[in-house]
């Protein structure tokens, strides 16, 4: 049947009994009848106003600690038989099975639990079984019933029967069914994911229920979507919505200064995904000051992070430059009252939120999944492949540059000073070309190379990068090694007095 239907009748078992009074009291007052169990039965007895419990129709108590109550045919008949079918109508008043024609429910909430860090076994036991089955018997029969499948849907259903004195068209229920297989998939997704953990089963489940639509894509002809909680990873103060390369770039500089959580303070200003400005030194200002001197060209409409809160000092400076968007984990009142001059410049305060383990991207016909890149070369990883060994400043600038070159597209050379970004190749088809564009971007910034390092995402297979490096007198070298002929480059390093490490681990980033 298709067209208008009145509710008559209302099966409900909810978790969340949060907005749940005002539905109850108007279906109660459109004369429907309300069958419920347990807790949810109890919470309507409290409001005055009567239910007739799920035990009436099925002639069977809840068993099994509450594992079993609603699963029976004459509760399930009752929301799955087809109206427009007789064969149906006439096996419900045979066993006397009563129409159910709208069903709410609310799960039990497993991805709360887990996360919460309970026990194995408190959380299968959040593992809905009752529920779900009744949102699935539900929203396939939406022609006859209509049903409510979430805790944050009570309202846009309160407001429906509201305004039509309890009756739904067609178009309503097929909207609520779509809003409950969105739930249920979601559901199983997130039960899989917890069983699947240690990933013995190549299967890729992702399931985001907060979507965002952008204003575009990469490109105003491209349609842009955000699948995610922005929210649990900022508080945004001021500015315009975020566009799609804005996340991009956010994703980027959150990655990258999250390798100097708990450092000196540290300023990064980003352009495109890559770093081009960088340093670290005892005051966020002086700190910002010198990673915009890295290039005050590309910082344009560039993306700003820091890693401690930005003073008045800081902020008078930032305001200074146009740029995207600012991020820190704190802003002093002053600094935010300088920094929202300009309306639609984004503050972003970033909280303390662990970052997904797992990265994916589309590829070809599918995607590409991968464990994200936890390694931070530091000190006890490292060889001195050379004579020489870096001295203490060399040593901490290596360990900088490492941690920039990690996040910066391949192939990339980084060169730093003094724990400054003095300028990196990024993204070129050839290592020398990553070194040459470095060295020559240094250069146009007045950057003197003399005492500067070098870091390399991955090993050297010939001779020539440390020659260059050399020729503009760069005088330490860090890399993964692995090359089988890395015996060349540290020849060249010993015959000319340059020091070099290793570090085992390559960093490439595509």
């Amino acid at each position: 049947m298709s067209g208008n239907k009145t509710i008559k009748s209302a099966l409900i078992s909810v978790f969340s009994k949060d907005g749940l009074a005002p539905i109850v009291k108007k279906l109660n007052e459109q004369g429907v009848t309300i069958y419920s169990t347990g807790g949810t039965q109890k919470f309507i007895n409290d409001l005055g106003i009567n239910v007739v419990p799920a035990e009436d129709i099925t002639s069977y108590p809840s068993i099994l600690g509450g594992r079993v109550k609603t699963l029976h045919p004459k509760i399930f008949g009752g929301i799955l038989n087809r109206q427009d079918n007789a064969q149906d109508v006439a096996e419900l008043a045979e066993f006397d099975i009563p129409q159910i024609d709208s069903v709410i429910v609310d799960l039990y909430p497993f991805e709360k639990t887990v996360a919460s860090g309970a026990s194995n076994q408190d959380i299968i036991e959040k593992i809905d079984i009752g529920g779900i089955s009744l949102i699935r018997a539900a929203a396939k029969n939406y022609k006859d019933v209509i049903c409510v499948s979430s805790v944050n849907d009570y309202q846009e259903f309160l407001d429906l029967i509201s305004k039509n004195n309890g009756s739904t068209t067609e178009a309503d229920r097929k909207h609520f069914a779509a809003k409950s297989f969105n739930v249920s998939s979601h559901y199983d997704s997130a039960i899989f994911n917890y069983f699947n953990k240690n990933n013995e089963i190549a299967s890729l489940k992702i399931s985001e229920t907060q979507g965002k639509v952008l204003r575009y894509g990469e490109n105003p002809h491209q349609k842009g979507f955000f699948f995610g909680d922005f929210e649990a990873m900022f508080d945004k103060l001021h500015g315009k919505e975020l566009s799609y390369n804005n996340l991009l770039d956010v994703d980027a500089a959150v990655n990258l200064m999250n390798e100097f959580k708990g450092d000196a303070p540290t300023f990064a200003i980003l352009k495109h995904n890559n770093a081009c400005g960088l340093a670290q030194r005892n005051t966020i200002h002086q700190a910002y000051v010198d990673a915009l001197a890295g290039d005050p060209v590309s910082a344009f409409g560039g993306i700003l992070i820091s890693n401690t809160e930005i003073d008045i000092a800081t902020a008078n400076e930032i305001h200074k430059l146009f740029c995207e968007v600012v991020i820190a984990p704190s802003f002093s009142n002053k600094a935010l009252e300088i920094l929202k001059g300009k309306k639609n410049r984004i503050l972003l305060v970033q909280k303390d939120v662990e970052l997904p383990q797992t990265t994916v991207r589309t590829c070809l016909n599918g995607a590409l999944v991968q464990e994200r890149d936890n390694i931070t070369d530091s000190r006890d990883m490292l060889t001195t492949a050379t004579n020489n060994s870096p001295s203490e400043a060399e040593l901490e600038d290596l360990l900088f540059a490492s941690k920039l070159c990690k996040h910066t597209k391949s192939n990339t050379i980084v060169l730093a000073k003094n724990k400054q970004l003095c300028a990196s190749g990024t993204g070129q088809t050839s290592r020398v070309d990553a070194l040459n564009q470095a060295i020559h971007k240094a250069q146009s910034f007045n950057f003197d190379l003399k005492g500067a390092v070098m870091a390399s995402d991955a090993f050297f297979p010939f001779p020539d990068c440390v020659e260059i490096a050399d020729n503009a007198e760069i005088t330490a070298v860090i890399q993964p090694g692995g090359s089988i002929k890395d015996q060349l480059s540290i020849d060249y390093c010993n015959e000319n007095n340059l020091t070099m490490v290793m570090t085992g681990t390559r960093h490439f980033k595509h």
